[in-house]
């Protein structure tokens, strides 16, 4: 009997432990209806043509994942639901800009077994009301969480894909 509880505990510990890393925080929908008050205005398709490709390049270090992004947009407030690989799994994110800033990120999804600390408020107040520079950087520093780094760099790299984006779909 007793042989049996170890093995169910084993199986539990390495068959079942891996898939429960996924964690879900907010879903897109829910984050794009509250980012306009419950009332989102229709989705608009950014096509990543080759006029994107090569500032998309060289802000992730690769080309995006998606050949299209969806994004919502009234007046001068965009959000975005971007996903970028962290250590080895994708990260979801949402973001809100508002009049070329930041107005808020926020972690949706987080696939990984680690580092997830990149979701809390501590952390992700750092990007409020930062911005793109020439450069396509962002123009303040972000500091990093200790054992999360890879998580903190797709989060800085989605941040500045975000605000590139909605400096090119400005209304």
């Amino acid at each position: 009997m007793i042989r049996f509880y170890f093995i169910v505990f084993f199986t539990f510990c390495f068959v079942v432990s891996p898939c429960v890393a996924r964690s879900v925080y907010q879903t897109p929908k829910d984050f794009v209806s509250k980012a306009f008050l419950g009332t989102p205005p229709a989705p608009k398709t950014l096509w990543l043509t080759k006029q994107y490709s090569p500032t998309v390049k060289k802000i992730l270090g690769h080309q995006y994942i998606k050949k299209r992004i969806q994004y919502w947009r009234m007046n001068n407030k965009s959000v975005w639901i971007l996903e970028e690989i962290g250590k080895e799994k994708t990260i979801t994110l949402g973001l809100i800009i508002n009049e070329q800033k930041i107005q808020q990120l926020s972690v949706l999804i987080y696939r990984e077994k680690r580092g997830d600390e990149v979701r809390h408020h501590f952390f992700t107040r750092q990007f409020d009301n930062a911005k793109i520079t020439k450069d396509h950087e962002l123009n303040r520093y972000i500091d990093g969480v200790s054992g999360a780094t890879l998580s903190v760099n797709a989060l800085k790299k989605l941040a500045r894909l975000a605000l590139y984006l909605d400096s090119q779909t400005d209304e």
